[in-house]
């Protein structure tokens, strides 16, 4: 089971993308791909104010995660430590297994490496004490790396 989850605050969220930046920019994410989601829908004014409905989702690293057994090839791991769900890329054939068993569509398919990519939680800045990069370049600290 995961230790760790990224909390979003909505109200401290204005929408400015920070997050899906530094996560690409870390990653080195190819164009068109994401390995979080920002969703901005329903805009309305309250007393004078804009009011968006904004959700953030990045992978859950579920206690049981349905991507693990999916893997024809075991590329999917649980790192035992703290629960972080990983994808070994010198093992993933890109049959997009993952993608199907994921209830909440998190891994991403890259057709030009033929690879599946996720959110790891960017376990090497964990490794080192570090928050993720869409929370360390979270502009109005709408997001937070919590142990739970």
């Amino acid at each position: 089971m995961s230790q760790y989850k990224i909390k979003f605050n909505r109200k401290r969220c204005i929408a400015c993308e920070a997050c899906l930046v530094h996560c690409k920019v870390k990653n080195k994410v190819p164009t068109g791909l994401s390995y979080n989601k920002l969703t901005v829908s329903d805009y309305e004014e309250k007393e004078g104010k804009p009011n968006l409905k904004l959700n953030y989702r990045a992978c859950y690293h579920c206690p049981d995660p349905a991507c693990v057994p999916a893997c024809p090839t075991e590329a999917i791991h649980i790192r035992e430590k703290d629960g972080i769900v990983w994808i070994d890329q010198e093992a993933c054939i890109g049959c997009q297994q993952c993608i199907e068993a994921c209830p909440w569509d998190v891994p991403v398919y890259d057709p030009d490496q033929n690879l599946t990519f996720k959110c790891d939680f960017c376990r090497d800045f964990v490794d080192q004490g570090m928050e993720p990069a869409c929370v360390a370049g979270c502009t109005a600290k709408a997001l937070s790396f919590v142990k739970k």
